[in-house]
């Protein structure tokens, strides 16, 4: 039998890389999570050897900091990089410039030179639809011409992904960058799911935080977006359809199916959103009223953005399965699984 394939996945313990560690190990592979849980919580760890009965190696780590970095990964090896961890909040980008570029940039700056150090050659970077802009052209192509970044957060991701194209085109170094969308809902295990650090940035928490009671109500920002119904449109899509677009594009890189050596996929539906519509589908489906204000639009946030995902679909073989009723009521269940822990706690 041949040795099962090791990945280090870089923030592991987040949203994201959480569900996917999960079909990681779901797949076979051995996984070595790397987090610095400044923004996710060490309990996850437990939640996925719960979900996946299998265990792997965690190193607490800042990826900003190159010594740590070099000594703590020198006696390991590894045949692949999934790299998500970095900050990721756009109003808090906006406010904090310097603290996304230094976390974003100088992080992924630190783990390729210890990846080259280690000939380690296939990488799967989490980039983000933000670095779109303010696109004239819907749906979204991945050769869809860029806007002006609307963001540093969004220009972290651009010059993440203007490296990692740098470093392909010059080096033996193989690249696989997934532009998602907007991630959503949880695990349907209800063991793991988004579970931020202080105040949610992102709309679904914040849905679902208003609607068990945590928050008073939840505020629009913006009704007057040349949208359908004024508020910001974005293309959701549930995060265990992202967490399995990765295996695919690790699958891809480890198998030499690739075309370049740097590509480049969009994760989502196809199908935009509005809040409002959100707001209205997940008092539909819970019977769960959700107060809400109308307030100023959000620096930084775009009008309306949704995707086109025919590469994806024909390249990787993907395709985003979970809808709508899905990503809601994942989320939902998520939630109130929180509560009851929080209940028990006392």
């Amino acid at each position: 039998m041949p040795h099962p394939q090791t990945i280090l996945v870089t923030g592991g313990a987040g949203f994201i890389g959480s569900h996917t560690v999960v079909e990681l190990l779901q797949h076979g592979y051995r996984v070595i999570v790397l987090d610095n849980l400044s923004n996710s919580r060490i309990e996850v760890l437990d939640s996925i050897r719960e979900i996946s009965g299998q265990d792997f190696t965690f190193i607490q780590c800042d990826l900003t900091d190159s010594v740590s970095i070099a000594n703590m990964l020198a006696p390991l090896t590894f045949d692949a990089v999934i790299h998500f961890a970095a900050f990721k909040a756009v109003g808090e980008s906006v406010e904090q410039p310097l603290l996304y570029y230094r976390n974003n940039i100088l992080g992924l700056l630190n783990l390729l030179e210890t990846c080259r150090g280690k000939g380690v050659n296939n990488f799967v970077f989490s980039s983000s639809c933000s670095v779109y802009g303010d696109s004239v052209r819907l749906p979204i192509a991945e050769d869809t011409p860029l806007q002006p970044a609307q963001s540093p957060y969004a220009n972290t991701k651009k010059i993440g992904e203007d490296i990692l194209r740098d470093l392909s085109s010059s080096t033996d170094f193989s690249c696989i960058a997934l532009r998602y969308f907007n991630p959503v809902g949880a695990h349907p295990s209800h063991l793991i799911g988004e579970y931020p650090i202080g105040t949610p940035l992102n709309l679904f928490p914040v849905v679902t935080q208003t609607g068990i009671g945590k928050r008073k109500e939840m505020h629009v920002f913006g009704t007057d977006y040349p949208t359908p119904d004024g508020s910001c449109v974005r293309d959701y899509i549930h995060v265990v359809d992202i967490a399995k677009a990765h295996v695919k594009a690790l699958s891809r890189l480890m198998n030499g199916e690739q075309k370049k050596r740097f590509e480049l996929f969009n994760l989502g539906t196809g199908k935009g959103l509005s809040v409002l519509q959100i707001i209205e589908a997940f008092q539909q489906y819970t019977g769960v009223p959700l107060p809400f204000t109308c307030v100023e639009r959000r620096p930084g946030d775009i009008a309306q953005v949704y995707a086109d995902t025919t590469l994806a679909n024909t390249e990787l073989g993907w395709t985003a399965e979970r809808d709508l009723k899905e990503m809601i009521l994942s989320a939902w269940a998520w939630e109130k699984s929180l509560q009851a822990k929080a209940v028990n706690a006392q």
